[in-house]
């Protein structure tokens, strides 16, 4: 009987084993990885990150390319806006004509026309304390510096990155002259070095048919570009620039509104971001390369990232093979930087009569 007992309770204990195993099992533990299975893990990580990166550059790529055409769109409508309310486009600056009458000489250092179209890009506290009748250099340290994101090309910079270093010059400044017909101030013992605002996208000067050998016919002078934001004569009083004499309106672009470019990325090489004049104050009138851009023979679109020279005069941008434009009639396109030169030109001219469409 008793041998009985002990072999039942042998046998429930060991179904209670058997139950306790199945309610709670019991892992068998296993040694740490191998150098080998290690070795195999980063190496499938490091693939998946190969394979993660281009893609999160593409998407990035695509978040600046959008911000930056949607900064050439408020732009365009900014631009629009100011023509509604002053039937003319702003002038890219105040430059007067050699041998010009009195009554059109005066001017030439003055602001451009990004201060002029602030208000319609709800900056009307900036744009006020611009005086269109004053040096650029005689405004004070805030008033150069400050400007607006929409300035500014994600791909380049932030708007906290947008000031720069140049030099206001001299009359005893000695002059470079590029093929362009530009000219470029060499430093000279008195002038005046600043800090201001420096930007991304520039206006339409037009192409280089004007000319650029030094005659006062020349593009760069007042009332001779032939594209939509360009340099102006100045109606003068007392030797002061009060109004723009040269005016630039829709009527004006007889090639049509979108077939002609009004502003888009200015050139800017790598390496020099902050530096003049490669990357020049945007609210300074003084050069047409600060805040304007030719197209057409001879002016291409910039394909060096490191270009010089006479880059100071062409578009271009940071996006890889293309460069964003917005066109007078508010519409926001990407070119190819390898488009031909004489199609350029015919969107850089207003009134060639040479108009491109969309399927060519």
């Amino acid at each position: 009987m008793q041998s009985v007992q002990k072999q039942g309770h042998k046998s429930g204990s060991k179904r209670w084993q058997h139950r306790q195993q199945c309610l709670h099992p019991t892992f068998v533990a296993r040694g740490a990885f191998t150098l080998v299975e290690l070795l195999v893990v980063i190496s499938i990580i490091g693939v998946l990150v190969s394979l993660l990166l281009p893609a999160v550059q593409a998407a990035r790529e695509a978040a600046r390319m959008t911000q930056c055409k949607n900064n050439l769109k408020q732009i365009a409508l900014a631009t629009d806006l100011f023509h509604s309310a002053q039937n003319y486009y702003p002038p890219a600056r105040y430059q007067p004509r050699p041998g010009d009458d009195a009554a059109y000489a005066c001017g030439g250092e003055e602001t451009t026309w990004l201060v002029r179209i602030m208000p319609y890009l709800e900056a009307t506290n900036l744009e006020q304390r611009w005086d269109y009748s004053v040096a650029y250099s005689d405004h004070d340290d805030f008033t150069r510096a400050t400007t607006l994101p929409v300035y500014c090309c994600p791909a380049r910079r932030a708007v906290g990155d947008a000031v720069g270093v140049g030099t206001i010059v001299s009359g005893a400044t000695i002059w470079l002259t590029l093929p362009c017909g530009c000219r470029v101030p060499l430093v000279g013992g008195g002038d005046l070095s600043l800090s201001g605002a420096v930007g991304d996208y520039g206006g339409n000067h037009g192409d280089i048919s004007p000319g650029s050998a030094g005659l006062p016919t020349d593009f760069n002078y007042g009332g001779n570009g032939n594209g939509i934001i360009i340099s102006v004569r100045a109606r003068c009083r007392d030797g002061v620039p009060r109004s723009p004499q040269d005016r630039i309106r829709m009527a004006s672009v007889t090639d049509g509104l979108s077939n002609t470019i009004l502003s888009g990325e200015m050139h800017v090489p790598v390496g020099r971001l902050g530096v003049s004049p490669f990357d020049a104050f945007i609210f300074n009138g003084d050069h047409v390369f600060n805040t304007g851009r030719l197209g057409g023979p001879t002016m291409p679109i910039s394909k060096n990232l490191k270009g010089e020279g006479d880059d100071l005069v062409r578009w271009g941008s940071w996006h890889h093979g293309r460069c964003n434009f917005a066109f007078a009639d508010g519409s926001v396109r990407t070119l190819s930087v390898h488009l031909d030169t004489e199609t350029l030109g015919f969107m850089s001219n207003r009134s060639d009569g040479n108009v491109v469409r969309e399927s060519e």
